[in-house]
Protein backbone atom coordinates (compact mmCIF):
# COMPACT_ATOMS: atom_id res chain seq x y z
CA UNK A 1 0.00 0.00 0.00
CA UNK A 2 2.83 2.32 0.92
CA UNK A 3 4.55 1.59 -2.38
CA UNK A 4 1.37 2.39 -4.30
CA UNK A 5 1.06 5.66 -2.43
CA UNK A 6 4.68 6.55 -3.19
CA UNK A 7 4.17 5.66 -6.86
CA UNK A 8 1.05 7.80 -6.97
CA UNK A 9 2.87 10.73 -5.38
CA UNK A 10 5.74 10.30 -7.85
CA UNK A 11 3.32 10.31 -10.79
CA UNK A 12 1.63 13.44 -9.47
CA UNK A 13 4.98 15.18 -8.98
CA UNK A 14 6.11 14.19 -12.47
CA UNK A 15 2.83 15.46 -13.88
CA UNK A 16 3.14 18.71 -11.98
CA UNK A 17 6.72 19.08 -13.13
CA UNK A 18 5.79 18.43 -16.75
CA UNK A 19 2.86 20.79 -16.45
CA UNK A 20 5.07 23.47 -14.95
CA UNK A 21 7.61 22.98 -17.73
CA UNK A 22 4.93 23.31 -20.40
CA UNK A 23 3.42 26.33 -18.65
CA UNK A 24 6.78 28.05 -18.48
CA UNK A 25 7.57 27.09 -22.09
CA UNK A 26 4.27 28.51 -23.30
CA UNK A 27 4.30 31.71 -21.27
CA UNK A 28 7.95 32.72 -20.94
CA UNK A 29 9.37 34.78 -23.81
CA UNK A 30 12.20 32.99 -25.59
CA UNK A 31 15.05 34.11 -27.84
CA UNK A 32 17.43 31.39 -28.94
CA UNK A 33 19.29 33.20 -31.74
CA UNK A 34 22.51 35.12 -31.12
CA UNK A 35 22.03 37.97 -33.60
CA UNK A 36 19.84 41.00 -33.04
CA UNK A 37 17.30 39.60 -35.50
CA UNK A 38 16.50 36.50 -37.46
CA UNK A 39 14.28 35.71 -40.43
CA UNK A 40 12.14 32.62 -40.96
CA UNK A 41 10.62 31.75 -44.32
CA UNK A 42 7.31 29.86 -44.10
CA UNK A 43 6.69 28.22 -47.52
CA UNK A 44 3.26 28.20 -49.10
CA UNK A 45 1.27 25.14 -48.02
CA UNK A 46 3.32 24.51 -44.88
CA UNK A 47 1.62 22.67 -42.03
CA UNK A 48 2.17 23.48 -38.37
CA UNK A 49 4.70 20.65 -38.09
CA UNK A 50 7.04 22.16 -40.71
CA UNK A 51 6.50 25.64 -39.31
CA UNK A 52 7.35 24.41 -35.81
CA UNK A 53 10.59 22.82 -36.99
CA UNK A 54 11.71 25.95 -38.89
CA UNK A 55 10.91 28.24 -35.97
CA UNK A 56 12.69 25.98 -33.48
CA UNK A 57 15.76 25.63 -35.75
CA UNK A 58 15.91 29.43 -36.01
CA UNK A 59 15.72 29.83 -32.22
CA UNK A 60 12.39 31.63 -32.28
CA UNK A 61 10.60 29.02 -30.11
CA UNK A 62 12.08 26.70 -27.51
CA UNK A 63 10.94 23.52 -29.29
CA UNK A 64 8.60 22.38 -32.04
CA UNK A 65 6.26 20.96 -29.42
CA UNK A 66 5.70 24.26 -27.63
CA UNK A 67 4.75 25.94 -30.90
CA UNK A 68 2.33 23.18 -31.90
CA UNK A 69 0.69 23.25 -28.48
CA UNK A 70 0.33 27.04 -28.75
CA UNK A 71 -1.27 26.61 -32.18
CA UNK A 72 -3.70 24.05 -30.75
CA UNK A 73 -4.60 26.22 -27.77
CA UNK A 74 -5.13 29.30 -29.97
CA UNK A 75 -7.29 27.52 -32.55
CA UNK A 76 -5.40 29.46 -35.22
CA UNK A 77 -4.15 26.45 -37.18
CA UNK A 78 -6.15 27.31 -40.31
CA UNK A 79 -5.15 30.99 -40.23
CA UNK A 80 -1.37 30.58 -40.29
CA UNK A 81 0.05 32.34 -43.34
CA UNK A 82 3.09 31.79 -45.54
CA UNK A 83 5.80 34.42 -45.99
CA UNK A 84 9.04 35.65 -44.48
CA UNK A 85 8.86 36.73 -40.85
CA UNK A 86 11.31 38.87 -38.92
CA UNK A 87 11.92 38.28 -35.22
CA UNK A 88 13.97 40.73 -33.16
CA UNK A 89 12.96 40.16 -29.53
CA UNK A 90 12.07 37.35 -27.11
CA UNK A 91 8.51 36.14 -27.75
CA UNK A 92 6.18 33.58 -26.25
CA UNK A 93 4.90 30.79 -28.50
CA UNK A 94 1.45 32.40 -28.35
CA UNK A 95 2.92 35.69 -29.65
CA UNK A 96 4.71 33.85 -32.45
CA UNK A 97 1.47 32.11 -33.43
CA UNK A 98 -0.42 35.41 -33.39
CA UNK A 99 2.23 37.07 -35.60
CA UNK A 100 2.01 34.31 -38.21
CA UNK A 101 -1.80 34.13 -38.02
CA UNK A 102 -1.97 37.89 -38.71
CA UNK A 103 0.34 37.48 -41.70
CA UNK A 104 2.73 40.06 -40.26
CA UNK A 105 5.34 39.25 -42.91
CA UNK A 106 8.50 41.29 -43.20
CA UNK A 107 8.41 43.85 -46.01
CA UNK A 108 10.89 46.57 -46.91
CA UNK A 109 9.68 49.86 -48.41
CA UNK A 110 11.24 51.41 -51.49
CA UNK A 111 10.12 54.85 -52.65
CA UNK A 112 10.36 56.32 -56.13
CA UNK A 113 9.42 59.99 -56.31
CA UNK A 114 7.82 61.53 -59.39
CA UNK A 115 10.04 62.52 -62.29
CA UNK A 116 12.67 59.76 -62.09
CA UNK A 117 14.12 57.95 -65.09
CA UNK A 118 14.67 54.22 -65.32
CA UNK A 119 18.36 54.62 -64.52
CA UNK A 120 17.64 56.81 -61.50
CA UNK A 121 15.15 54.22 -60.22
CA UNK A 122 17.72 51.48 -60.81
CA UNK A 123 20.21 53.34 -58.61
CA UNK A 124 17.66 53.52 -55.78
CA UNK A 125 16.90 49.80 -56.23
CA UNK A 126 20.59 49.02 -55.70
CA UNK A 127 21.08 51.54 -52.87
CA UNK A 128 18.22 49.94 -50.92
CA UNK A 129 19.90 46.56 -51.19
CA UNK A 130 17.43 44.80 -53.45
CA UNK A 131 20.00 43.88 -56.09
CA UNK A 132 22.23 45.26 -58.83
CA UNK A 133 20.98 48.30 -60.73
CA UNK A 134 21.60 46.40 -63.96
CA UNK A 135 18.84 43.90 -63.13
CA UNK A 136 16.32 46.73 -62.74
CA UNK A 137 17.43 48.32 -66.03
CA UNK A 138 17.08 44.96 -67.75
CA UNK A 139 13.58 44.38 -66.37
CA UNK A 140 12.58 47.93 -67.37
CA UNK A 141 13.86 47.39 -70.91
CA UNK A 142 11.02 45.03 -71.83
CA UNK A 143 8.70 47.32 -73.76
CA UNK A 144 6.57 44.38 -74.86
CA UNK A 145 5.08 44.29 -71.37
CA UNK A 146 2.99 47.40 -72.13
CA UNK A 147 2.25 46.86 -75.82
CA UNK A 148 -1.43 46.44 -74.97
CA UNK A 149 -1.67 50.23 -74.53
CA UNK A 150 1.60 51.44 -76.10
CA UNK A 151 2.54 49.23 -79.05
CA UNK A 152 5.53 51.46 -79.88
CA UNK A 153 7.23 51.15 -76.49
CA UNK A 154 10.81 49.89 -76.65
CA UNK A 155 11.24 50.14 -72.90
CA UNK A 156 9.21 51.13 -69.85
CA UNK A 157 10.40 54.73 -69.49
CA UNK A 158 7.47 56.74 -68.15
CA UNK A 159 5.35 53.68 -67.32
CA UNK A 160 6.87 52.73 -63.95
CA UNK A 161 4.52 54.49 -61.58
CA UNK A 162 6.21 56.55 -58.83
CA UNK A 163 5.07 55.36 -55.41
CA UNK A 164 6.22 53.56 -52.26
CA UNK A 165 6.28 49.79 -52.64
CA UNK A 166 6.56 47.30 -49.75
CA UNK A 167 8.57 44.27 -50.83
CA UNK A 168 9.86 41.07 -49.25
CA UNK A 169 13.64 40.74 -49.05
CA UNK A 170 13.57 38.16 -51.83
CA UNK A 171 11.75 40.42 -54.31
CA UNK A 172 13.35 40.59 -57.75
CA UNK A 173 13.61 43.56 -60.09
CA UNK A 174 11.21 41.81 -62.45
CA UNK A 175 8.58 41.46 -59.71
CA UNK A 176 8.93 45.10 -58.70
CA UNK A 177 8.68 46.31 -62.29
CA UNK A 178 5.53 44.23 -62.76
CA UNK A 179 3.96 45.90 -59.73
CA UNK A 180 4.94 49.34 -60.96
CA UNK A 181 3.35 48.68 -64.36
CA UNK A 182 0.21 47.46 -62.60
CA UNK A 183 0.11 50.63 -60.51
CA UNK A 184 0.48 52.73 -63.66
CA UNK A 185 -2.43 50.93 -65.32
CA UNK A 186 -4.60 51.61 -62.26
CA UNK A 187 -3.59 55.28 -62.32
CA UNK A 188 -4.48 55.49 -66.01
CA UNK A 189 -8.21 55.54 -65.27
CA UNK A 190 -10.95 55.32 -67.90
CA UNK A 191 -11.51 59.05 -67.31
CA UNK A 192 -7.89 59.83 -68.20
CA UNK A 193 -8.02 57.59 -71.25
CA UNK A 194 -11.22 59.30 -72.35
CA UNK A 195 -9.62 62.72 -71.88
CA UNK A 196 -6.70 61.72 -74.10
CA UNK A 197 -8.97 60.16 -76.71
CA UNK A 198 -11.16 63.28 -76.84
CA UNK A 199 -8.09 65.30 -77.82
CA UNK A 200 -6.88 62.72 -80.32
CA UNK A 201 -3.86 61.91 -78.18
CA UNK A 202 -2.40 58.40 -77.85
CA UNK A 203 -1.42 56.96 -74.49
CA UNK A 204 2.24 57.35 -75.45
CA UNK A 205 1.74 61.01 -76.34
CA UNK A 206 -0.21 61.57 -73.12
CA UNK A 207 2.54 60.05 -70.95
CA UNK A 208 5.26 61.89 -72.89
CA UNK A 209 3.58 65.25 -72.31
CA UNK A 210 2.93 64.33 -68.66
CA UNK A 211 6.60 63.48 -68.17
CA UNK A 212 7.60 66.91 -69.52
CA UNK A 213 5.10 68.60 -67.20
CA UNK A 214 6.52 66.60 -64.28
CA UNK A 215 10.05 67.78 -65.01
CA UNK A 216 9.08 71.42 -65.55
CA UNK A 217 7.27 72.18 -62.30
CA UNK A 218 6.72 70.85 -58.81
CA UNK A 219 3.75 73.11 -58.14
CA UNK A 220 0.40 71.31 -58.50
CA UNK A 221 -1.46 74.45 -59.58
CA UNK A 222 1.00 75.03 -62.43
CA UNK A 223 0.81 71.61 -64.03
CA UNK A 224 -2.33 72.27 -66.13
CA UNK A 225 -0.78 75.58 -67.24
CA UNK A 226 2.51 73.97 -68.30
CA UNK A 227 0.52 71.30 -70.15
CA UNK A 228 -1.48 74.06 -71.86
CA UNK A 229 1.68 75.87 -73.03
CA UNK A 230 3.05 72.79 -74.75
CA UNK A 231 -0.36 71.76 -76.10
CA UNK A 232 -0.83 75.23 -77.58
CA UNK A 233 2.62 75.10 -79.18
CA UNK A 234 1.89 71.69 -80.69
CA UNK A 235 -1.35 73.00 -82.17
CA UNK A 236 0.38 75.78 -84.10
CA UNK A 237 3.50 73.82 -85.01
CA UNK A 238 5.73 75.82 -82.70
CA UNK A 239 8.85 74.14 -81.32
CA UNK A 240 8.53 72.96 -77.72
CA UNK A 241 12.05 74.15 -76.82
CA UNK A 242 11.94 72.20 -73.59
CA UNK A 243 15.15 72.02 -71.53
CA UNK A 244 14.32 68.74 -69.71
CA UNK A 245 14.10 66.88 -73.03
CA UNK A 246 17.60 68.08 -73.94
CA UNK A 247 18.91 67.04 -70.53
CA UNK A 248 17.36 63.61 -71.07
CA UNK A 249 19.10 63.34 -74.46
CA UNK A 250 22.43 64.29 -72.88
CA UNK A 251 21.95 61.80 -70.04
CA UNK A 252 21.25 59.01 -72.51
CA UNK A 253 24.51 59.89 -74.26
CA UNK A 254 26.41 60.15 -70.97
CA UNK A 255 27.19 63.80 -71.65
CA UNK A 256 25.25 65.68 -68.96
CA UNK A 257 27.33 67.19 -66.13
CA UNK A 258 24.56 69.05 -64.31
CA UNK A 259 24.78 72.27 -66.35
CA UNK A 260 22.88 72.97 -69.57
CA UNK A 261 24.83 75.19 -72.00
CA UNK A 262 23.92 76.87 -75.29
CA UNK A 263 26.13 74.32 -77.02
CA UNK A 264 24.12 71.50 -75.44
CA UNK A 265 20.97 72.86 -77.11
CA UNK A 266 22.49 71.86 -80.45
CA UNK A 267 22.86 68.16 -79.60
CA UNK A 268 21.57 65.98 -82.44
CA UNK A 269 18.94 63.83 -80.77
CA UNK A 270 15.25 63.22 -81.46
CA UNK A 271 14.75 64.22 -77.82
CA UNK A 272 16.16 67.68 -78.51
CA UNK A 273 12.98 69.73 -78.85
CA UNK A 274 15.05 72.78 -79.83
CA UNK A 275 16.09 71.02 -83.04
CA UNK A 276 13.14 68.74 -83.77
CA UNK A 277 9.45 69.75 -83.82
CA UNK A 278 6.67 68.05 -81.92
CA UNK A 279 6.87 65.81 -78.89
CA UNK A 280 10.02 63.76 -78.30
CA UNK A 281 9.84 60.05 -79.26
CA UNK A 282 8.67 59.00 -75.81
CA UNK A 283 8.50 59.86 -72.10
CA UNK A 284 11.57 61.36 -70.43
CA UNK A 285 10.66 60.31 -66.87
CA UNK A 286 7.88 58.73 -64.82
CA UNK A 287 5.06 61.23 -64.23
CA UNK A 288 2.80 61.16 -61.20
CA UNK A 289 -0.99 61.17 -61.27
CA UNK A 290 -1.29 64.98 -61.13
CA UNK A 291 0.88 65.38 -64.23
CA UNK A 292 -1.07 62.68 -66.08
CA UNK A 293 -4.29 64.50 -65.25
CA UNK A 294 -2.80 67.83 -66.40
CA UNK A 295 -1.72 66.28 -69.71
CA UNK A 296 -5.20 64.83 -70.22
CA UNK A 297 -6.91 68.10 -69.25
CA UNK A 298 -4.68 71.13 -69.97
CA UNK A 299 -5.91 74.48 -68.69
CA UNK A 300 -8.07 76.50 -71.07
CA UNK A 301 -5.54 79.33 -71.52
CA UNK A 302 -3.71 80.86 -74.49
CA UNK A 303 -0.22 80.84 -72.96
CA UNK A 304 2.72 79.99 -75.21
CA UNK A 305 5.60 80.92 -72.92
CA UNK A 306 6.74 80.62 -69.33
CA UNK A 307 9.87 81.54 -67.40
CA UNK A 308 11.10 80.67 -63.93
CA UNK A 309 10.66 83.20 -61.14
CA UNK A 310 13.55 81.48 -59.33
CA UNK A 311 11.33 80.51 -56.41
CA UNK A 312 9.88 77.31 -57.88
CA UNK A 313 7.06 79.11 -59.67
CA UNK A 314 6.76 80.46 -63.22
CA UNK A 315 5.49 83.55 -65.00
CA UNK A 316 3.29 82.75 -68.01
CA UNK A 317 2.74 84.78 -71.17
CA UNK A 318 0.74 84.63 -74.40
CA UNK A 319 2.83 86.98 -76.54
CA UNK A 320 6.57 87.09 -77.13
CA UNK A 321 6.73 90.73 -75.97
CA UNK A 322 5.10 89.83 -72.67
CA UNK A 323 7.44 86.87 -72.31
CA UNK A 324 10.50 89.03 -72.98
CA UNK A 325 9.41 91.41 -70.23
CA UNK A 326 9.07 88.46 -67.86
CA UNK A 327 12.54 87.23 -68.84
CA UNK A 328 13.96 90.69 -68.23
CA UNK A 329 12.32 90.88 -64.80
CA UNK A 330 12.77 87.35 -63.51
CA UNK A 331 16.04 86.36 -65.15
CA UNK A 332 18.17 89.28 -66.35
CA UNK A 333 17.32 91.75 -63.59
CA UNK A 334 17.11 89.05 -60.93
CA UNK A 335 20.65 87.81 -61.52
CA UNK A 336 21.95 91.33 -62.01
CA UNK A 337 20.61 92.29 -58.57
CA UNK A 338 22.02 89.12 -57.10
CA UNK A 339 25.51 89.87 -58.42
CA UNK A 340 25.27 93.43 -57.12
CA UNK A 341 24.29 92.19 -53.64
CA UNK A 342 27.16 89.70 -53.56
CA UNK A 343 29.66 92.48 -54.41
CA UNK A 344 28.60 94.61 -51.43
Amino acid sequence: MKRLLLAFVAIVLIGLGAGSWFYVSLHRPFKGYADAETYVEIPQGSGSKLMARRLADAGVVRSPTTFRIAVWLSGAGRRLQAGEYRFDRPMTPAEVVDKIARGDVYLRPITFREGLTIREMASIFEEKGFGPASTFVEAASQGARIHSFDPDARDLEGYLFPDTYALPRSATADQLVARMIGQFERALTPELRAGAAARGVSIRELVTLASIVEKETGKPEERPLIAAVYTNRLKIGMGLQCDPTVIYALERAGRYNGNLTREDLKVDSPYNTYRYPGLPPGPIASPGLASLEAAAHPAAVTYLYFVSRNDGSHAFATTLDEHNRNVQQYQVQYFRDKRRQSNH
